[in-house]
């Protein structure tokens, strides 16, 4: 008994006893494998010691985020009398920031719960979260919790974490979520330097399709119009949606520069110089992009290293937008963009340069970058500065030709992930996103043999961030042989080895994560009433695969849109060839909505913004896609049809009608 009462006194004051939950609280978060992603691959292991300093972050229910979408229209809807009334960043902050009564009744909790005093608690400067540095005795005292150590079994790094955790149900409803919690936070336990992962990332760009094609240089030439069936030129595209280049000396708005987003592919000076020496004479040599270097990102690299993603996107965009600009957010250093890593997650780094107050950002229980999927600065191998904050404004118009699938990311890093792009948009931003080339499958490899989902592997994969509803998703379209640019398009169907190694097809579906968003509900009713698929379905992405389904009727649609990506004439590593994707039909879009943004701010008016919600409202202005499918999990996939279709959108641009719509709102 002797024994018993002494060990009973040193686990007292080591804190290492289990703390009787009192009725007045609840269960806040609880550990769960089906959170997905890296989270569900952690090892529990020994009790963190009492005396332990954890970083504590409680995360703040944000004001108004469910208003976000209606917010969102009420600036860019057509019929909206305040269209194009684009908020500040401020403002942003103010609408959405946690109300008095959250942050004073958090910060009570803490105070009398936990014995913290006032003076050790911070309130974050976008106002979402309040944070202190707690011994894990006082941590486990406020949440009822026990902190253990865990290790993340791949990659070797230490978190610090619970199963579950407790709060007052009183004040619950203020709370979104708590760290170190269920998702931990990262830690250095001491037994070492602290740890570097030799997992190497996957690379997330839409695989660019690419043929080197020297005996085919010679027959095309700038300006014929007769080969668009073989190699797609800037000619082609200017005939097929009907643009022409601006004068070299025009004078065009310094605001309404263009961007790019690249990650672990690289351009190469000498490779632009090839092209506009070759299809724009206009342009001269030595263009190139205004570097927007994100966390130790570099960029040009020599000809030998060229990255046949940045070379595309830069041939296809100066040739629409030149002499206006293009800004390159090239975002994160060697070790994490293509070099070994355990960051497998996509665009956090990026939107934190973009909007400072992200770096922060509590919304579905994370704050900030997420520990196990994203980048950490200073890097000891490689860029050793600081994670980068609010350091780029946006450009008024965005072109991202990368991304994942739903199935690799859990959902809430993608949902905090799109209310950003939300944020954004409120801000006047219009953001292009490739809906990637494996038609309504995913990738090869990637959780199955076809990327596919279910336990056969039959179940449609959405991709991300195409299934958010407040970017522009871009599928693909291709001229076919025999066809011109004065006839209607047609979806992309390459099966493999022909031309490509893999298939290619518009990437397109609906999401498992996110809902139809208001402005599409019409365009995907009118799909499913006068085009209905014969396939299966499911109601919700909660019920996947449920009655033999293989496609969320509920889910967002993708896309939105296209724009050609295939057979396009391009120079990667100085030699000519041919080159596709919905990688190229994203830059193309984007830059004909930068020209349509040059007209209206030279008439005094704003950009566009957000251009979903009158493109679904004025769906005459684009050219519709009623040839061919996106095939994948086995199936043909769906049909491009009449009207809007999960694989060419709402169809192609027509730049002199989109033009006067846009001039003729305010």
């Amino acid at each position: 008994m002797l024994f018993s009462a002494l060990t009973t006194l040193a686990l007292a004051a080591s804190g290492v006893l289990a703390r009787a939950v009192p009725a007045t609280h609840v269960v806040h978060e609880k550990r769960d494998l089906e959170l997905g992603g890296s989270y569900s691959r952690l090892i529990k292991g020994e009790r963190i010691s009492g005396d332990v300093k954890l970083p504590m972050r409680i995360g703040l229910k944000q004001s108004n985020l469910e208003k976000g979408q209606d917010f969102l229209l009420d600036i860019s809807h057509p019929d909206s009398p305040k269209y194009g009334q684009h908020w500040t960043q401020e403002e942003v902050i103010a609408m959405f920031a946690p109300s008095k009564d959250t942050v004073q009744a958090v910060t009570d909790w803490i105070v009398e719960a936990a014995g913290i005093v006032k003076e050790r608690i911070h309130h974050s400067g976008n106002k979402a979260w309040l944070a202190f540095d707690a011994t894990t005795e006082e941590a486990e005292r406020l949440v009822h919790a026990e902190y253990h150590q865990y290790e993340h079994q791949s990659s070797g790094k230490k978190f610090a974490a619970c199963d579950q955790y407790h709060v007052p149900k009183k004040i619950q409803e203020h709370i979104d979520y708590i760290t170190p919690g269920v998702k931990g936070t990262r830690m250095h336990f001491g037994g070492g330097p602290p740890d570097a992962s030799l997992e190497k990332r996957a690379m997330n760009s839409r695989p660019t399709k690419y043929r080197p094609m020297p005996d085919l240089e010679k027959a095309i030439t700038t300006g014929d119009l007769k080969t668009c069936d073989i190699a797609i030129t800037p000619a082609c595209i200017q005939a097929l949606y009907g643009i022409t280049p601006q004068k070299p000396k025009a004078k065009v708005n310094p605001k309404n520069g263009m961007g790019i987003f690249e990650e672990g592919d690289f351009y190469a000076q000498e490779d632009l110089d090839l092209f506009f020496s070759n299809f724009t004479s206009y342009i001269p040599n030595g263009t190139h992009p205004t570097p927007a270097f994100i966390d130790g990102a570099t960029a040009p690299v020599n000809v030998s290293k060229a990255g046949g993603e940045s070379d595309l996107d830069f041939e296809l965009a100066y040739p629409i937008v030149f002499p206006q600009t293009i800004t390159l957010y090239q975002t994160d250093d060697k070790f994490y963009s293509n070099g070994p890593s355990n960051a497998t997650g996509i665009f956090n780094t990026f939107l934190d340069a973009l909007d400072g107050s992200y770096c922060t950002y509590s919304a579905f229980g994370e704050t900030g970058n997420d520990p196990v999927l994203d980048p950490i600065y200073p890097d000891p191998n490689g860029y050793m500065g600081p994670l980068q904050c609010g350091v780029y404004k946006p450009t008024p118009v965005i072109s991202i030709s990368y991304g994942e699938q739903e199935q690799d990311l859990p959902a809430y890093y993608q949902e905090r992930q799109c209310n950003e792009f939300m944020k954004l948009g409120l801000q006047g931003t219009s953001i292009f996103v490739a809906s990637g080339d494996t038609g309504v499958g995913g990738i090869p490899g990637d959780g199955s043999a076809n990327g596919c989902l279910g336990p056969n592997a039959t179940i449609f994969s959405p991709t991300q961030p195409n299934s958010c509803g407040f970017v522009t998703n871009v599928g693909a379209t291709k001229v076919y042989p025999g066809r011109t640019v004065f006839q209607p398009e047609s979806a992309v169907v390459d099966l493999p080895g022909a031309p490509y190694r893999s298939a290619f097809s518009s990437g397109g579906g609906f999401s498992n994560i996110f809902g139809v968003p208001s402005y599409q509900a019409k365009a995907v009713a009118s799909f499913f009433a006068r085009h209905n698929p014969t396939y299966p379905y499911y109601s919700g992405g909660k019920n996947i695969g449920k009655n033999g389904g293989i496609y969320n009727r509920l889910g967002r649609g993708i896309p939105d849109v296209a724009a050609n990506g295939d057979n396009i004439a391009v120079y990667n590593r100085g030699r000519f060839g041919l080159s596709g994707g919905t990688s190229a039909s994203s830059p193309i879009f984007a830059s004909i909505v930068n020209r349509i943004n040059e007209e209206r701010l030279a008439a005094g008016k704003k950009v566009v913004g957000f251009i979903n919600p009158v493109l679904y409202n004025h769906p005459n202005v684009l050219n519709d896609i009623t040839n061919g499918t996106n095939p994948g999990c086995g199936t043909e996939g769906f049909k491009s049809v009449q009207g809007w279709d999960p694989v060419t959108g709402l169809g192609t641009p027509n730049y002199p009608k989109m033009l006067a719509l846009f001039m003729s709102l305010p």
